[in-house]
C-alpha cells in the first residue's frame, strides 16, 4: 500500500489501473460473483444509452437492458475471449434491440401514432449535465437530445446501428467492424451514408418546427 501511495504521490501522471475487462471475466468464471457487479457498473450507462437512442422508449430502454445484462450473466461462463468483452456487449445489445423493436412493431406499438410524432414517454429523460446555473443550456440540450433522438428512430436499422455505435458509443471504427462483421471501408462508407440521412431527417424537422 505504501509503494502504491509513493508511486502516485512521486509522479503524478501515473495512475492505478483498475482490473481488465479480461481480468474481470476471469475472475467472474472462477466464481467471483462481485466480478459481474464490476462489469455492470462499467457497462450499464452505455448499454442504457445505446438501448433508448435505438428504441426512443424510456420504459422499453430500461427493460431491454435489464435483460442483456441477464443473457450476459448467462452466456459470460462460455465466454472465451475471442473478442473483445466490450465487443460482445454490445453485439448481445444490438440483438435485444432488434428483437423488442421486432416484438414491438408485431404487437402494433405506436400503430395509432398521429402525424406530429411520437408522444411523450412517460418516464423522465436522461439530461446532459447543466453547463451553470442562471442558464437555459440544460434545456436547450434536452430538446436537442429528444430531436436527435426521434430522427435516429426513423432511420433504417443499418444506418441506425450504425451511427449509434460511432456517434454515441464513440467506438473505433475496428470495433465496430467487428460488431457488425464489416470491413472498415464499408464502415467509413455507411457512417458517411447514415450521416446524411439523419441530417436530413433533422433539417426537415427544424425546418416544420420554425414555421
Amino acid at each position: 500500500m505504501f509503494i502504491a501511495l509513493f508511486a502516485a504521490v512521486s509522479f503524478p501522471g501515473l495512475r492505478l489501473a483498475g482490473p481488465t475487462d479480461g481480468d474481470l471475466v476471469d475472475r467472474f468464471q472462477h466464481g467471483d460473483g462481485r466480478a459481474f457487479d464490476e462489469i455492470v457498473r462499467r457497462y450499464q450507462d452505455k448499454v442504457y444509452t445505446l438501448c433508448r437512442r435505438w428504441l426512443d422508449d424510456v420504459q422499453g430502454a430500461e427493460e431491454t437492458a435489464q435483460d442483456v445484462f441477464i443473457a450476459l450473466y448467462r452466456s459470460l461462463p462460455g465466454f472465451r475471449g475471442e473478442a473483445q468483452l466490450s465487443t460482445w456487449v454490445f453485439k448481445v445489445t444490438l440483438n435485444h434491440c432488434k428483437n423488442h423493436r421486432l416484438y414491438r412493431s408485431r404487437r402494433g406499438y405506436r400503430r395509432h401514432e398521429t402525424i406530429g410524432g411520437p408522444p411523450e414517454d412517460d418516464g423522465p429523460e436522461r439530461q446532459i449535465a447543466d453547463e451553470g446555473s442562471g442558464t437555459d443550456a440544460k434545456v436547450h440540450r434536452s430538446e436537442a437530445e429528444s430531436l436527435v433522438t426521434h430522427a435516429l428512430a426513423q432511420l433504417d436499422e443499418e444506418h441506425r446501428q450504425i451511427l449509434l455505435l460511432r456517434d454515441v458509443e464513440d467506438l473505433p471504427y475496428e470495433e465496430i467492424g467487428d460488431i457488425l462483421d464489416l470491413p472498415r471501408g464499408t464502415v467509413k462508407s455507411r457512417i458517411h451514408r447514415a450521416r446524411a440521412e439523419l441530417a436530413a431527417i433533422l433539417a426537415r424537422k427544424i425546418g416544420r418546427e420554425d414555421l
